[in-house]
């Protein structure tokens, strides 16, 4: 999640404390002890399968790629690991980009994004204060209600909702996209009932995601993400994150619209629950 609860991307100084905390930050980069993360292997044993993973998202699949964040932040803190990953996800929306250039729906572009931008300022202000067991409780929660609400529903058909409820989940979408790159879940509670054609919905789902991601460059940046040796690391994985990428839209082009949306579902359901799972243990054990 990007924000330093103690400081200002690792240093002493507060969030939000002016000039001294931003040339604190800058000096940071140039660190030459944190140009070993390029050469770690251990590091690469979780980048590997977080930017697969992200690709297969990118590529169709979505709710795939929201555990690649948790998987980087066991190697290093949240707000380094979304830092590290933002070139590597804009790398890869380019290429859905170019893919499905001409199947979105403008309808639920011009109602989500909106409330996007809504919520990833209402992020940006509340970053320092917000926590990352909060942010993933809620992803989670919206989740599992949303799917099993659709599983437990004879003969679902295709349902509009309204543009209201369009700008909150937009909103929602932005705001946990910002903190943990978890937008996926609450994006698709607008979406998915709409049973949009498949290719349609992958290619609103790439233009919605890879605008949010670019509007995050300048946030990240101000919070001294973009590290010599983060771009560097994220260079050397954009290789990678551009076969998984095709591999996913690989695997969407062929996959049966009706078996689409059931694995849309079973992957929301899975990541719902893990996070759920994932993130009350963590309070339980602290509260031990």
């Amino acid at each position: 999640m990007p924000h330093a609860p103690h400081g200002f991307a690792g240093t002493d100084f507060p969030l939000y404390s002016g000039s001294v905390a931003v040339r604190a930050a800058f000096l940071r980069q140039f660190e030459p002890s944190a140009l070993s993360l390029i050469l770690d292997p251990w590091f690469y044993a979780v980048a590997i399968p977080a930017v697969f993973l992200l690709g297969l998202a990118k590529g169709g699949f979505s709710g795939v790629g929201i555990a690649a964040t948790p998987l980087l932040a066991l190697y290093l803190p949240p707000l380094e690991a979304a830092g590290l990953l933002l070139p590597v996800l804009i790398t890869q929306d380019l290429i859905s980009l170019y893919v499905y250039r001409r199947h979105w729906d403008a309808r639920s572009l011009k109602i989500m994004l909106p409330g996007a931008l809504i919520g990833m300022a209402i992020a940006w202000w509340t970053a320092s204060i917000v926590s990352d067991d909060a942010v993933r409780l809620i992803v989670g929660g919206v989740g599992l209600v949303f799917v099993l609400n659709v599983w437990l529903r004879p003969h679902a058909s295709a349902v509009k909702l309204s543009d209201a409820a369009g700008v909150f989940w937009g909103a929602v979408s932005g705001f946990t996209s910002f903190m943990t790159q978890g937008g996926g879940p609450p994006y698709q509670v607008y979406m998915l009932p709409q049973l949009l054609p498949k290719l349609v919905l992958v290619g609103t789902t790439t233009i919605f995601f890879a605008i949010i991601n670019a509007l995050k460059i300048g946030p990240y940046f101000l919070l001294g993400q973009f590290t010599p040796a983060n771009l560097g690391t994220s260079l050397a994985l954009l290789p990678l994150a551009a076969a998984a990428n095709m591999a996913g839209i690989w695997l969407v082009k062929r996959t049966p619209t009706g078996l689409f949306y059931r694995i849309a579902y079973v992957l929301l359901f899975v990541v719902s629950v893990a996070l759920l799972y994932q993130r009350l243990s963590h309070m339980l054990r602290g509260a031990a």
